[in-house]
């Protein structure tokens, strides 16, 4: 048995992890928290997310039930992720990272820090969107230079970085498949005279709107015909579905950072 702690168990995500984790057999729900001076501290958080009494308070800080886990979910901030990465590497806790937005340097630090502990983390937690990766890799290859490709992304008014991690993660996969450097043919807004499209350049926009949980489509444009190839989220649940499911993966393996790609055997 998975005993888990939930970060920011109060808020969009993390109620809907905490709320789904009774689904799960070989998980237990064993902390909760939230940031410090949250109006629900104390309080049972089965009450809290509406699931009924689970016999856990949310507590106001992570330091407070590390010991009594095994494994952190954190869908919050880069740094609050970044913090909860370091206490759970220096207990020798597992985790899951949904968080979206760190940089190459933070990514320098998330490192380091699983070199100690076993640690999944991705952009996108769905199913769906990790077996899209593979297939958009498939498809980039073999239409090769010949099509342009074009992502749009869309999500809720809220969202604080831009791109999407998961809009990011589609142009990483095809630009490797086509031996491209994403920071060099990524283009992220186009205005005025800008002359004609390259061949090698991978587009990437982004639309923030009223609550779209999640939308990315990718357009692979020839002359003559067009694939377009999307991905929609109606609901939060999926991505928390995947975070407890990593979660389940996670048991008894050795230290170092996967993804959902290694959760659903896809490399």
């Amino acid at each position: 048995m998975v005993r888990i702690a939930v970060a920011g168990a109060a808020g969009r995500m993390g109620s809907r992890i905490t709320a789904l984790s009774k689904e799960y057999e070989g998980l237990k729900l064993a902390g909760a928290f939230e940031r410090k001076g949250h109006k629900d501290t104390g309080k049972d958080i089965g009450t809290v997310v509406g699931i009924g009494e689970t016999g856990v308070e949310l507590a106001d800080s992570i330091e407070s039930i590390i010991d009594d886990v095994d494994l952190v979910i954190s869908f919050t901030t880069v740094e609050a992720s970044k913090e909860h990465l370091r206490i759970a590497s220096s207990k020798g806790k597992s985790m899951v990272i949904g968080t979206t937005g760190f940089t190459k340097d933070d990514m320098k630090e998330v490192i380091e820090l699983t070199k100690k502990i076993p640690c999944v983390m991705a952009s996108n937690m769905s199913m769906g969107v990790n077996l899209l990766l593979k297939v958009l890799q498939d498809i980039a290859k073999v239409l090769g230079d010949d099509y342009d490709i074009e992502i749009i992304e869309a999500h809720h008014r809220m969202k604080k970085d831009a791109p999407s991690g998961t809009a990011l993660k589609m142009a990483q996969v095809i630009a490797d498949a086509m031996n491209r450097n994403l920071d060099e043919v990524a283009v992220y807004a186009r205005k005025g005279i800008i002359g004609e499209r390259t061949k090698k350049e991978i587009g990437i926009q982004t639309i923030r709107a009223g609550d779209i949980v999640g939308e990315h489509t990718v357009i692979f444009g020839g002359l003559g015909e067009r694939i377009e190839v999307t991905h929609k989220v109606s609901s939060r649940d999926t991505f928390a579905r995947g975070a407890l499911r990593a979660a389940l993966w996670l048991s008894g393996k050795p230290a170092g950072l996967y993804d959902m790609q290694d959760v659903l055997g896809l490399k």
